[in-house]
């Protein structure tokens, strides 16, 4: 009876690791607050648990600064219609979100994005637009 129950444990554990290590946005943003970002797309990591938009843009003091800001994971993107190809480095984009806890890492957890030059624009739950 043991032997056959350590397969279902295993199972189990397995399926419960990852709702266990995903992590509350709420303790790596200010979900409550909202800023805007505009700059060129550097670089776009399209993967699961989240993707990454890295965008160079200027600081306050004016500056280039690069800011990342973490987005749905790539299976959520691609059914709302975002694949790799999506964005372009260079693209010049404009993002939203609440704003990472540490200043100084210039993250953002990312709820609308927006490309200018084709009209292009992602609104949150809703998908492109």
């Amino acid at each position: 009876m043991r032997r056959a129950l350590l397969p279902v444990v295993v199972v189990a554990l397995a399926v419960a690791a990852p709702a266990y290590a995903h992590h509350s946005f709420a303790a790596e943003y200010f979900e409550d607050q909202h800023i805007t970002i505009e700059g060129e797309l550097v670089q776009f990591e399209y993967r699961s648990p989240h993707a990454w938009v890295h965008v160079m843009a200027k600081s306050e003091s004016g500056e280039p600064e690069r800011y990342s800001a973490e987005w749905f994971s790539a299976t959520r993107l691609k059914s709302q219609g975002i694949t790799p190809e999506t964005l372009k480095i260079g693209d010049h984009l404009i993002l939203g979100g609440a704003p990472g806890r540490k200043a100084a890492e210039h993250r953002l957890h990312l709820k609308s994005i927006e490309r200018p030059s084709d009209g292009w624009k992602f609104a949150g739950r809703g998908g492109p637009r």
